[in-house]
């Protein structure tokens, strides 16, 4: 399927699309991650025996001009209630995600990123605000969950949206390079967000650095309806054929799931993000609470290991589109996924086997930049097997990767909680599912959607 046709578009405008996508994932990742530099840093309890009743020892709380004290909510919960509050984030996102796919096409990609940008902005702000409106630990969890639940339902259409205005507007030579490149953006911003957002933390309270983030990316949702909106195609650019515009017509494109490439991506994606979110939501609790460096140390590795991820999806991009031209789609494409998600839990391995904290840093970065070579490859994927309905494949693969995505932050605690496995055995459990989902591709055939 060749680039939809936007003839009124010069290839600096082209650019300008891309380098904002990258700029859209960049702020929906910080806003994304930053609730686990809260809860690293903040609402995570320190091991510490608990109250008498069995509750959780906290923090005394702070005390406002009034005279009346003002909850922090410091080292109020467990690990496991913690994993709770990101876990809420991606079941309702994920249970949004094939929705969110058909408004995009519906509706287009564009304006679907709007929606994104004003929803899931609100939200994030709403979770500072929550953190003045209540009044005990219990309530305030409860409101995390339903907030954070929130957040994740109006950021569904992110990647799908982005891979699906990427579609539009790259060329097929260059659209692995460009979705890798858009991708990247999402891991800067998870980079930045330790050690921006815990600085941010530092000087205006949390409360304030929530409030304050999700309001620039309410910003840029507006932002980027005024700048690219215009721009882009509607609906279903492109002439569809009888079956396809019957398909539009009822909502439900049929064909896309009824292709066996599409279960075995998903499958992938599934061991994929199991791997990657346990890093995303656990890096900066098991460098604070299992190695036990400060703070400032944590925060450093956490950024350093998001750069090289993001890196990763950069050379992956590239390294794809010019392997593709030697070896063909197929063998190109599964060359760079098994090597990578191979190479990248042997990496992690080594990573959890080391002591010093600089050989950890670097083998984590190793291991995460060569799990970011596979991104690209998988929304370039996903969306040449949806044609026409590219929003709604790709949906349905980050819905079923989710799937992996949402039971890591819960499972990888319970894991470590048990003495025989520790934190080194949950994250070398996550090395084996990663190696997994690398060996799926032998049985994948990308091919271009007909």
């Amino acid at each position: 399927m060749s680039a939809v046709s936007l003839p009124s578009l010069s290839l600096a405008q082209r650019w300008m699309i891309i380098i904002m996508l990258m700029g859209y994932a960049a702020l929906g990742h910080f806003n994304r991650v930053s609730i686990s530099v809260a809860g690293a840093e903040v609402f995570i309890q320190d091991e510490a025996p608990a109250a008498k009743d069995g509750t959780p020892a906290a923090a005394a709380p702070a005390i406002t001009e009034t005279g009346k004290p003002r909850p922090t909510f410091a080292k109020v919960f467990t690990s496991t209630q913690m994993g709770w509050v990101y876990t809420a984030f991606l079941v309702i996102y994920t249970a949004s995600m094939m929705p969110g796919g058909w408004l995009i096409d519906r509706i287009g990609a564009g304006r679907s990123l709007t929606l994104l940008g004003l929803g899931m902005g609100f939200f994030v702000a709403m979770t500072g605000v929550l953190g003045w409106l209540m009044s005990s630990p219990h309530q305030f969890w409860i409101g995390l969950l339903v907030i954070r639940g929130l957040a994740g339902m109006c950021s569904a259409p992110l990647h799908p949206g982005a891979a699906h205005v990427v579609s539009d507007v790259a060329s097929l030579r260059g659209r692995t390079t460009a979705n890798g490149l858009v991708t990247a953006g999402a891991l800067l911003g998870i980079a930045f967000s330790y050690p921006l957002f815990g600085q941010l933390m530092d000087r205006v309270t949390w409360q304030w650095a929530f409030v304050v983030s999700g309001l620039t990316l309410v910003a840029y949702g507006v932002l980027w309806s005024r700048v690219v909106v215009p721009h882009l195609p509607g609906p279903h650019a492109g002439k569809l054929d009888q079956e396809e515009a019957q398909e539009a017509s009822a909502g439900i494109p049929w064909r896309v799931i009824m292709r066996k490439d599409i279960w075995l991506v998903t499958l992938s994606y599934i061991a994929y993000s199991y791997f990657q979110y346990l890093f995303f939501y656990w890096m900066t609790f098991y460098f604070d609470k299992v190695l036990l460096v400060s703070p400032e140390q944590s925060r450093r590795a956490a950024f350093l290991i998001a750069l090289a991820q993001g890196a990763g999806m950069v050379i992956g991009g590239m390294s794809n589109d010019v392997i593709c031209r030697v070896m063909g789609v197929a063998a190109g494409r599964r060359a760079i996924m098994m090597v990578s998600m191979i190479l990248s839990a042997i990496l992690a391995m080594i990573a959890v086997s080391v002591k010093d904290y600089a050989d950890v840093v670097l083998f984590m970065a190793l291991a995460m930049g060569a799990q970011g070579m596979c991104e690209g490859v998988y929304w370039t994927t996903a969306t040449e097997i949806g044609g026409k309905f590219r929003g709604f494949a790709g949906a349905f693969m980050n819905c079923g990767g989710n799937i992996g995505g949402f039971i890591s932050p819960v499972v990888t605690p319970m894991l470590a909680e048990n003495p025989a496995i520790g934190w080194r055995g949950a994250i070398a459990v996550a090395c084996v599912i990663c190696a997994l989902g690398g060996v799926i591709w032998i049985w994948i055939k990308p091919s271009k959607a007909p």
